[in-house]
């Protein structure tokens, strides 16, 4: 008799299981979502990756293969059993519509299921990719792929001496080496080396007055890049002045947004170069 319970209680149980009954439905046990983004509503987490450095196919602008490295996070989402699933269309735009809320951009998108997104925020580099194909179209499932790449550490400053060329060759000279947090005016540690040389620049030419001038890429509005390029010379001037005692009226602050490019915002490697503080004779 026991064993004849057993045997039913067994069928019974698999009964409930393959029909979804008793299925969690809960995200696998470790598993999270990225803190970038949440999730499409009513999606479970059906399982996840992470790898502390790996390489990643990516695509860029032009949709042309490329391979991105850093620290991985790959995540399947499943939608929760009763509830009527998104189209696939409608799971990429959704993180496109988040990226760019929060300054990213989209690089390329293959037809209504596949889109490669970018953001730089914090120092780093966030690489998205996002794959909501499920058979007819209907994102039923979705896979959230993510690459965080540090960005480059820059080892090479320029030194007073190529500073004061440029200043007497060009009547300016560009500044790679400050560093800010995403979306702030507050100098990065990391700046200490090229904060320096421009004191000592200062410091070996008495004479010498010059306009601190921030400049940003174009992501973003003009209006609000005007008012953080200027917050960002005025950064550099106060650091100066209180740190290095270098005279108040021989600096000048000034933003000018991404109105003078030195590159094509377009790509990655040209917003780069924008984003920079130039000191110009007055």
């Amino acid at each position: 008799m026991k064993k004849y319970r057993l045997t039913i209680g067994l069928i019974l149980v698999s009964l409930l299981v393959i029909s979804g009954i008793v299925y969690p439905q809960e995200d696998k046990t470790g598993c999270k979502d990225h803190p970038l983004f949440t999730r499409m509503e009513n999606f479970y987490i059906e399982n996840c990756w992470e790898q502390k450095f790996d390489a990643v196919k990516f695509r860029n602008e032009k949709g042309e293969k490329i391979t991105v490295e850093g620290h991985v996070y790959k995540i399947h989402y499943m939608t929760k059993k009763g509830f009527t699933p998104p189209s696939a269309l409608q799971v990429i735009r959704n993180y496109e519509n988040a990226i760019k809320k929060i300054g990213g951009v989209k690089l390329y998108q293959k037809d209504s299921y596949e889109i490669w997104l970018k953001l730089e925020r914090a120092g780093k580099t966030f690489w998205v990719y996002i794959d909501s194909w499920d058979g007819g179209g209907q994102g039923e499932t979705y896979m959230l792929t993510i690459v965080e790449q540090e960005t480059m550490v820059q080892e090479v400053i320029a030194d007073a001496k190529s500073l004061l060329n440029d200043i007497q060759t060009k009547g300016s000279a560009s500044i790679y080496g400050i560093y800010f947090d995403f979306d702030k005016a507050d100098i990065k540690p990391e700046s200490e080396p090229a904060i320096k040389e421009i004191a000592k620049l200062l410091q070996e030419n008495k004479d010498l007055k010059l306009y601190v001038v921030g400049h940003t890429d174009n992501v973003g509005t003009l209006e609000y890049n005007m008012k953080l390029s200027l917050a960002r010379a005025e950064a550099v001037v106060r650091e100066l002045t209180t740190k290095y005692n270098i005279s108040a009226d021989r600096l000048q602050a000034y933003g000018v947004g991404s109105l003078a490019p030195v590159a094509s915002n377009r790509t990655e490697e040209g917003r780069a170069l924008n984003r920079r503080v130039e000191l110009v004779e007055r």
